[in-house]
């Protein structure tokens, strides 16, 4: 299937007549306009039944949508989590499980920059995007080695840096 399947299937409920036509096959009615289920037939919204009966075919629209469907990408492990547990850049909840939640930390801890020094309202500050449970986050952080701390001062001393 291609452009010109969905364009032709689009043309004809365009049309008042194989629309006019669709609409009675879809609802059991009689259709009188031979044309216009013809038409209906080539483009795959009706079939002739043995019995000369017709009916028609919704599941056209179907088999157009999955044809010009795009594949969803392979997600590795990391991106699966990030995305089950973030949504619109927050956390939903904190990862019990500590492989997921090591995952979710990587992430967070990147909003620090190495070598700068942050005291400790503004570390809360960039958690609290995250999740309202900001002081949980901070000590996780702190706990994986990912941030440091001395006297209410915060670093980045660990995880993956952009580069």
């Amino acid at each position: 299937m291609n452009d010109e399947d969905i364009r032709r299937v689009l043309g004809l409920l365009y049309q008042q007549d194989t629309l006019t036509a669709f609409a009675a096959l879809v609802l059991g009615g009689e259709v009188a306009d031979g044309e216009a289920l013809e038409r209906l037939r080539r483009g795959g919204l009706a079939v002739r039944e043995e019995d000369g009966t017709w009916r028609a075919r919704p599941e056209r629209f179907r088999e157009l949508l999955q044809a010009t469907a795009v594949p969803e990408p392979k997600l590795d492990p990391e991106e699966k989590v990030l995305r089950t547990f973030l949504v619109d850049g927050r956390l939903r909840e904190i990862p019990m499980k500590h492989d997921k939640r090591m995952v979710v930390l990587r992430y967070i801890a990147q909003v620090f920059e190495p070598g700068v020094r942050y005291p400790e309202k503004d570390v809360d500050v960039a958690l609290r995007a995250f999740h309202d449970d900001y002081p949980a986050l901070r000590r996780y952080l702190v706990d994986a080695g990912l941030l440091a701390r001395e006297d209410n001062v915060y670093w980045r001393s660990g995880g993956p840096v952009a580069v």
